[in-house]
């Protein structure tokens, strides 16, 4: 077993911080996140039958949060597959360079928050499975 394929799924759990008034989990780049964070994005009003993603990246590293609701993570890193369910918002999967993702199955209340370690370059994004594939495999 490569290195790659042991390293396909890792989570990262958030302190939940609060008292009586409620919940607080405070992200620091290069703290928690294991990385500083360049870019925040959200994706919210997902329909479930709607998939999103189909893509990797060549550097960029992410951590995905499910704020709210629910949503199924697919990860390919070329070797082997798995399925994850993003549910928690004390609970982050980190997502490294070269890992192949999709998001299906949103709930309809999910937003799902994401921390990206490099701002938006569209030079970045592998687009295509089978170009990913044969770069996995030289």
């Amino acid at each position: 077993m490569s290195s790659k394929q042991t390293d396909l799924v890792k989570w990262i759990d958030f302190p939940s911080l609060g008292d009586h008034r409620g919940s607080l989990v405070a992200l620091e780049g290069n703290k928690i996140v294991p990385f500083g964070i360049k870019r925040v994005y959200y994706l919210f009003g997902t329909k479930p039958e709607v998939a999103r993603g189909f893509h990797a990246h060549k550097a960029l590293k992410q951590v995905a949060i499910c704020i709210t609701g629910k949503c199924k993570m697919l990860l390919d890193n070329g070797f082997e597959q798995a399925q994850v369910w993003l549910d928690s918002p004390t609970k982050g999967l980190f997502i490294n360079d070269m890992i192949w993702r999709e998001m299906h199955e949103f709930s309809p209340d999910c937003v799902l928050l994401v921390l990206a370690s490099e701002h938006y370059d569209e030079a970045d994004y592998i687009r295509s499975y089978t170009e990913f594939k044969e770069l996995m495999h030289e």
